[in-house]
This record gives structure tokens, C-alpha cells and sequence, in this order.
């Protein structure tokens, strides 16, 4: 979806290693039914934004502004992108809003495609949206806390492992821990297991039971192409496919590549950087020149093997035109 930067680690239960995350959206709770409401003189625009982001939602529909418009459809969307100020939008709404977790988000943009704010949901939606229209031109003005302070909520770190947040409560204290830092990494528990949590620990929940890992390396400035190529061509010597991916591994080193996180958006995988320490004590069966000149250990399989709920591979290293590597891990 987007292309913003996010950060997040993961660890098994007994691990205190890190690393963190970037992915197309900021958010566990994704948003997937749009509204665009839109002034009648401004339904060009409309149907421009649906063109281009309609691929990445599953229903964007173009509704046309009249006082009760947001009212009549409150419940119906995950979020309205309301194409007019954002005083009218606030006004309109702010007798429909209830609860954070149940409110659908709302992110306002003006004609001109100029700025994107999201006024509500921004961890719901909004801040997804609002990245989304960046691809139109819009400067995303978002003003949650943690992307305020270029970091990332545990909201984030969900969507980035394919999980979603289970006790939305706790988050208000485990967000505010990483704005100072002092969250960890997130531990990953494999039952059948009993876990008893305050109300200051967040729990996430995957998506789906179990998936697999793309450990990915590259010389800088590898292309989406070749990302993209690299990754399917590892994932047809195995029994998985695109759909069986949890997210992408990599380098904390390699977490600004352009050409990955772009293949990412794509692909809509999240992207987890682990650390020097976390994949050194993750190290793969393949030996590799950067260990002995640079001190890292081989990207691809040691991140492969440092995602994974079981960590162990699946394919160990293979190369793509001398510009990617990948490994996969479960």
C-alpha cells in the first residue's frame, strides 16, 4: 500500500535481541472500504484518487457531499476521505464519534492534492490513507504521536507481522513506551500456552496460523524488479507462495533500500530490519564475505531464520543476478 518507513522488532520467547520495521501501512487494523465525499464541483478529483488507489483497497466509493452525508454512511466505511476542509469534516462529525477503536477514520485532502490530514483514526486508517494520497502528491500531515516523533506504535509494529492488535487498551501505555524507548522487542509465544498480561502489555494476534519469511540481502541500489524477481523465483522451489509470506526480512543496514521497500509496497509486505546483534546470533549455514569484511553475517538467511515463529529454513540462500539474495524461514 504505503510507502512510509515503520519500525518495530520480533523475537521468540527466550530472546532479548532487536530490530525494526518498515511497511506500507501504519496500522493492525487496516482499512479496506473507502468513502470519497466529495462537493459536486470536485468529483473529477474524486474519481482521480479512486483511480489511483482504488487497486489497494477492496471498495472505494465516491459518495457526493450533502449536510447528513457523513451520518447517512456512519458505520458503512472504515474510513471517509473527505475531499474539502477540515473544519467541515470535524463539524459534520464530531457528534457521530464514539470510540476510537469503533469510529471509522477520517482523513481530509484539499483539491489541490496539496495536504492529506488525517483528523481522526489516524492509527485506524487515516495515517494508511494519507500515505496512500502521498503517492498523488500530498504531503501527509500526520500528527499521532509516535509518527510525530518519527517512531512507530505497537499498531504499527501488528500490521508489519501480519497480526492485529487483541487488548487495544494497553495500548495507550506501550505506545507511550516507545516514545521514550523503552518498549523492547516484541516476543513472540508459541503455544498451546497459558500467558497472564497487565493491562500495560499489548497482546497481538496473527492473522493467519503460520507463514513464511523472506530473508532478503542486496548490493545497494538493487532494483523493485529484482526484488521482486528474487523473491518468486526462491518462493517456486518451495511449497509456498506470495500469499503465505508474513513479511520480509533484511538489515537494519538495508532498511532505506528503495528498491525493497518499493517491492514491499507492491506486494504489501511488511519489512522488519533486524540488527547486527540479533543476526549474528541467527547465523546461517552459507558462508559470507560480509562477515569478514564488514563484521555482518549473511542478511538474507540470518534474517530469515531471526523471523520465523520456528526459526529454522526452509531454503537456505540463493542469489538473483548478483543483485538480491533471499532465504526463507518458518
Amino acid at each position: 500500500m504505503s510507502s512510509g518507513t515503520e519500525n518495530t522488532d520480533t523475537t521468540n520467547e527466550s530472546d532479548s535481541d532487536g530490530g525494526h520495521c518498515s511497511t506500507a501501512d501504519s496500522d493492525g487494523e487496516v482499512a479496506e472500504e473507502i468513502a470519497i465525499v466529495s462537493f459536486g464541483r470536485k468529483l473529477d478529483t474524486a474519481e482521480e484518487i479512486k483511480a489511483e488507489i482504488g487497486d489497494r483497497y477492496e471498495a472505494i466509493d465516491i459518495v457526493e457531499y450533502h449536510g447528513d452525508v457523513f451520518e447517512e454512511h456512519w458505520g458503512e466505511y472504515d474510513c471517509f476521505i473527505g475531499l474539502m476542509a477540515s473544519g467541515i469534516a470535524m463539524r459534520k462529525t464530531a457528534h457521530l464519534l464514539d470510540d476510537k477503536w469503533d469510529d471509522p477514520a477520517i482523513c481530509v485532502v484539499d483539491e489541490e492534492l496539496t495536504w492529506a490530514i488525517p483528523i481522526t483514526g489516524g492509527h485506524h486508517g487515516a495515517n494508511q490513507v494519507a500515505q496512500d494520497l502521498a503517492t498523488m502528491g500530498a504531503v501527509p500531515a500526520m500528527t499521532t504521536a509516535s509518527e510525530a516523533a518519527g517512531k512507530q506504535g505497537v499498531e504499527s509494529k501488528a500490521k508489519a507481522m501480519d497480526a492485529h492488535v487483541v487488548n487495544g487498551d494497553s495500548t495507550v501505555k506501550t505506545n507511550l513506551a516507545v516514545l521514550d524507548d523503552e518498549l523492547g522487542p516484541v516476543a513472540r509465544l508459541d503455544g498451546p500456552k497459558a500467558v497472564l498480561v497487565g493491562d500495560d502489555v499489548t497482546v497481538l494476534k496473527r492473522n493467519k496460523d503460520d507463514g513464511v519469511v523472506l530473508g532478503t540481502g542486496s548490493v545497494s541500489g538493487a532494483s523493485k524488479d529484482a526484488f521482486l524477481a528474487a523473491w518468486e523465483q526462491a518462493l517456486e522451489r518451495t511449497d509456498y507462495d506470495f500469499d503465505d509470506v508474513e513479511f520480509v526480512g533484511t538489515a537494519t543496514r538495508k532498511e532505506d533500500e528503495a528498491g525493497l521497500l518499493e517491492a514491499a509496497q507492491e506486494l504489501d509486505l511488511g519489512v522488519v530490519a533486524f540488527d547486527k546483534e540479533t543476526l549474528l546470533a541467527n547465523e546461517g549455514p552459507t558462508p559470507s564475505k560480509s562477515k569478514e569484511l564488514i563484521g555482518w553475517p549473511g542478511v538474507s538467511e540470518a534474517a530469515a531464520i531471526a523471523g520465523g515463529a520456528e526459526q529454522e529454513l526452509v531454503l537456505e540462500k540463493i542469489s538473483y543476478e548478483n543483485e538480491v539474495t533471499v532465504a526463507i524461514g518458518r
